[in-house]
């Protein structure tokens, strides 16, 4: 497994793909297959049997699973795309910008 520089909570842009440009926060990281799911990126429609939960049936759109190589994270000070560092600031680890120098 790899370390990865994003984590659940974080604002990203796919910068490849049929996403190319779109934003959005992280729902969730697979680790396992080194996938992210993004609010509102990546829609695909899922066809539901009906059931108690929804008994009429039909089609779901639901977000699917992004490659991480293809997401960058957003910097909150500039709106860009940024890498990420990781420094020790007093007893802690912290995350920052590498473009601003800001902990994030």
């Amino acid at each position: 497994m790899i370390k990865l520089k994003i984590k659940t909570g974080d604002i990203v842009r796919v910068i490849t793909g049929d996403h190319k440009g779109s934003e959005g926060k992280i729902v969730k990281v697979d680790r396992e297959k080194n996938k992210a799911i993004v609010e509102g990126v990546n829609m695909v429609s899922k066809h539901t049997k009906p059931s108690a939960k929804s008994p009429q049936g039909g089609i779901v759109k639901k977000e699917a699973p992004i490659q991480i190589s293809n997401l960058s994270l957003i910097d909150p000070k500039t709106k860009e795309a940024t890498r990420t560092g990781v420094r020790v600031e007093g007893d802690k680890k912290v995350r920052f910008s590498k473009k601003s120098n800001q902990v994030l």
